[in-house]
């Protein structure tokens, strides 16, 4: 395939970017009064606002050509029509199937894999899902000591925590105390500890999440969990106290859970798109089988937006867009993730793994070197909490951060005066980003405020605020399952657009593999380390341990 770098969209980019340095936004929207409306784009009630980034409408020209030139439209046609192009491991990426049968409207889209139609088994497992959850939450189905479930902690990690525990904190205001969640993922055993000291074990369901069923970390705390509630109530509870989200069942059955509680999901699930799946049985303990199919139709809705909306007016291409003329024009490294919006805490976290784990990569789809930067370092923070953390470095610092604001119009909480507070903070950060204060500005208001000449010169630089600093504005009307389905739908298909225009695979993730065989192999000592910094940390922890 030919080289992003070679296209003509790519060339002309690198020399319009060379010829817009040093034009700010400021002047790009003293010159356009309604750079908003024509920078701006809108999928039903959610707005893009990407005005505050330093392009015109040359810029996005070419970005849409850049896509074009790239086979965008061949590549989508490829992952919609189940297509294997996740060509290491020969697999389809079809999690959008996973939502179509909640699709609002009508009839959502189809899937196949080979010619068959997936949307059957799909929706029977989706069916199971619902039932039992249904079963817990209304007292059918009971604990061992026959009391009701109140408690479920869902042990995973990866795509088998973040997402669940994303979406469960984002809908915290659907639970409604009904049930109490909780995620272990680290191996870390304070983890699994911290949760089990606030577990009542005759009240508590455990979620065992893994594919294989052989997941190290995964494991590990569900082998504890399993030895801490048969030490409580027997060996003849683990049947009414664990299910399992897995294919695996040999050992789901070796490990005492019944097999009509193991709960089934596909290959062509990636890990990291999972949620929409068995993966997200604790997303519908927490907020019914209803509401989950809510968040399954705000998915299904950008799905059918991507498939089908023009490159201009599509949401995920424009974002997609954006990051690359941002990471390979522009040279900025990283991208911080800004949710205003407290319930939305762990969108960074999520999004890390997300963008990160799929197009982290050094090679193309055909095994090849890139020779081009691929994805940006993702991090982030609620706000208002980041502001009193590291937008210092945003609006100061020495090098320029894409930024992207997650704004919610209304609240859902229960001190909607501060919701109003929250908003101007979001939409006042990002106006400082873009526009800054001059170092006149910042000298006349210290000089009206009587200070020394001698203050004035020292202190202009220390408090200009350079701007110029790029920002993108996500608004949704409001923060309920269906538009949280479509927020986190839109960044997935945004790391596919800039996956296709890297030419680089998204959907495998081989470089998770390598650190996990050196661990097994320390743990089982085959082999002493092959490095005297690892021999050394060895030694001394088997010291400090009196391991022998």
């Amino acid at each position: 395939m030919t080289k992003p770098t070679d296209l003509s969209a790519w060339k002309s980019l690198a020399d319009h970017q060379a010829r817009l340095k040093g034009t700010t936004l400021a002047a790009h929207f003293a010159a356009d009064p309604a750079r908003f409306r024509n920078f701006s784009a809108k999928f039903g009630d959610i707005v893009l606002d990407y005005s505050k980034n330093g392009v015109t409408d040359v810029t996005m020209g070419l970005l849409f050509d850049l896509a074009r030139e790239s086979g965008i439209d061949a590549a989508r046609a490829k992952l919609f029509g189940g297509d294997r192009i996740n060509n290491t491991e020969g697999r389809p990426a079809l999690h959008m199937a996973l939502r179509a049968p909640a699709a609002h409207g009508g009839k959502g889209l189809d899937f196949a894999i080979d010619g068959k139609d997936v949307g059957p088994q799909v929706e029977r497992e989706l069916d199971l899902l619902c039932d039992f959850a249904d079963e817990v939450r209304m007292g059918a189905f009971k604990g061992a000591t026959g009391k009701r479930i109140r408690h479920i902690v869902n042990i995973g990690i990866g795509g088998s925590d973040l997402g669940p525990a994303l979406i469960v904190d984002g809908l915290r205001a659907d639970i409604g105390g009904k049930m109490q969640l909780d995620f272990v993922s680290n191996v870390d055993g304070a983890h699994l500890d911290l949760v089990l000291g606030r577990a009542n074990p005759e009240k508590t369901l455990f979620i065992v999440a893994s594919k294989t069923f052989t997941t190290a970390e995964t494991m590990a705390n569900a082998k504890a969990a399993r030895k801490w509630l048969a030490g409580k109530l027997g060996e003849a509870a683990v049947d009414r106290h664990f299910v399992a989200v897995s294919t695996n069942i040999e050992a789901v059955t070796a490990f005492g859970i019944n097999p009509e509680r193991m709960f089934r999901f596909w290959d062509w699930v990636g890990g990291r798109y999972s949620l929409w799946s068995a993966i997200g049985l604790s997303i519908i303990l927490a907020v019914g089988p209803h509401k989950f199919r809510d968040l399954l139709a705000g998915a299904a809705a950008v799905d059918r937006h991507f498939a089908e909306a023009p490159l201009s007016q599509n949401l995920p291409v424009i974002l997609g867009l954006l990051q690359v003329w941002h990471r390979n024009f522009c040279g900025l490294g990283s991208q911080a993730i800004l949710p205003y919006a407290q319930d939305l805490w762990r969108l960074p976290a999520y999004l890390q793994q997300l963008e990160m784990e799929s197009n982290g990569k050094r090679v193309t789809r055909e095994g090849q070197p890139v020779g081009w930067q691929t994805s940006p370092v993702i991090w982030g923070q609620a706000g208002t909490n980041g502001q009193h953390a590291f937008h210092q470095m945003l609006h100061q610092g020495s090098e320029p951060v894409p930024c992207d604001f997650i704004l919610t119009a209304r609240d859902r909480s229960a001190f909607p005066e501060q919701h109003q507070m929250l908003f101007a903070n979001g939409l006042a950060q990002s106006a400082a980003l873009a526009f800054g204060k001059s170092a006149e500005a910042v000298s006349a208001e210290m000089k009206a405020a009587g200070k020394s000449a001698a203050d004035v010169a020292f202190l202009t630089p220390h408090r200009t605020f350079p701007g110029n600093r790029p920002s993108t504005t996500l608004l949704l009307p409001v923060l309920d399952p269906y538009h949280l389905g479509a927020l986190i739908a839109l960044y997935e298909h945004k790391v596919f657009v800039a996956a296709t225009i890297w030419n680089i695979n998204p959907f495998d993730q081989w470089g998770v593999e390598l650190g996990k065989e050196m661990a097994n192999a320390l743990l089982a000592g085959q082999g002493g380390p092959a490095d005297s910094s690892t021999a050394g940390l060895m030694a001394l922890y088997d010291s400090y341990t009196h391991r022998k």
